[in-house]
């Protein structure tokens, strides 16, 4: 082996229905070989158990189908309760800390506040 990786394409090219199942297809294209069809199967449930969108059934395949061509896997291609787990947690607490970005105080710079008069104290001294 020569220490150079094939490069691999990967082109999404739908998907069928198949009772509570998604099969997304995706041709194959390593360099030097010809093009093969593969599948990944998505179970429904398990997308709206987790709150994950169909619409993110492409990327997550995608995503699967990419591991386990790395790791050399050649058999069939699920996207597991573990996949989707995993994807609606990351989700989840990147929400979590968008949202705790917001609501964080924002911090005045050392140089904004040494631009800004201290404030009076109220009531009249010394007269």
């Amino acid at each position: 082996m020569s220490g150079k990786r094939n490069l691999v394409e990967i082109r999404y090219m739908g998907f069928d229905q198949r009772e509570n199942s998604r099969v997304y297809r995706f041709e194959v294209h390593t360099a030097g070989q010809s093009t093969k069809e593969v599948s990944v199967t998505a179970d429904m449930v398990v997308f709206r158990a987790y709150r994950v969108a169909i619409q993110e059934g492409p990327f997550l395949s995608g995503n699967k189908l990419t591991a386990d061509l790395e790791r050399g896997w050649d058999g069939e291609h699920e996207l597991t309760v573990a996949d989707v787990r995993a994807h609606a947690d990351a989700k989840a607490l990147a929400d979590a800390e968008r949202a705790n970005a917001r609501k964080a105080p924002r911090q005045r710079s050392a140089a904004t506040a040494a631009l800004t008069p201290p404030k009076s104290p109220r009531g009249n001294f010394g007269t």
